[in-house]
């Protein structure tokens, strides 16, 4: 990959993973409620899902669940509704006092992995990278030694930074009523980005090389 294309690759991904979605709600939702170290356990899961929708990509796999419409609308679909169900739950809620401690490692990883995976809109994002900015004429592996570092380097300090607004949110919270209503509009986040998907449209392939 040359210089260029990596710059341009680069750039693409800054706007692709600091755009807020699902991934940043929930990041901002873990660093109110959790202690730091914890909460990062969710951009962890966010890496494991990035990792493996680069790899998939680069094998082509995410051209084909794209192009399978069927296939695509199911998981939008099912993406949409827990996506929905979060809202509502996380909505019904917030007037309820959180616990630091009253989620396990394990939940706070898993959640988080779900939320990242569920949500097939990001096929497209991982097949305009590879379509737009990966080099036919170079083996993609050899590409990959740069595509991936660069992702994933630049996904953890977005997400990361997501995290830390919510711990300095969570801080700032001068009382019930304002920590209630904050909790909230994330809630609405989660019902709007569920409803969004739900509306979403097939990624396009023609684009691919």
């Amino acid at each position: 990959m040359s210089i260029e294309a990596w710059t341009v690759f680069a750039l693409f991904w800054v706007v692709f993973v600091t755009t807020p979605g699902p991934n940043a709600v929930n990041c901002i939702t873990n660093g109110m409620n959790l202690p730091f170290p914890r909460a990062m356990l969710g951009v962890l899961a966010i890496l494991t899902q990035a990792t493996a929708f680069l790899i998939l990509s680069a094998l082509g796999v995410t051209a084909l669940i794209a192009a399978s419409p069927t296939g695509f609308l199911i998981a939008k679909y099912l993406g949409a509704t827990v996506l929905i169900w979060l809202g509502i739950r996380g909505w019904l809620n917030a007037n309820k006092p959180v616990s630091a401690d009253d989620r396990p490692a394990a939940h706070v990883y898993l959640h988080a992995l779900a939320i990242a995976t569920i949500n097939p809109k990001s096929v497209a994002g991982y097949l305009a990278a590879f379509s737009q900015f990966v080099q036919p004429d170079v083996p993609i592996w050899q590409q990959m030694t740069v595509i991936l570092p660069t992702a994933l380097t630049i996904t953890t300090l977005s997400y990361t930074g997501f995290t830390l607004l919510g711990a300095l949110m969570g801080r700032a919270a001068l009382g019930a009523v304002f920590n209630i209503w904050v909790r909230r509009v994330l809630a609405s986040c989660f019902i709007l980005y569920g409803m969004a998907l739900g509306l979403s449209s097939t990624p396009q392939t023609g684009g691919a090389r």
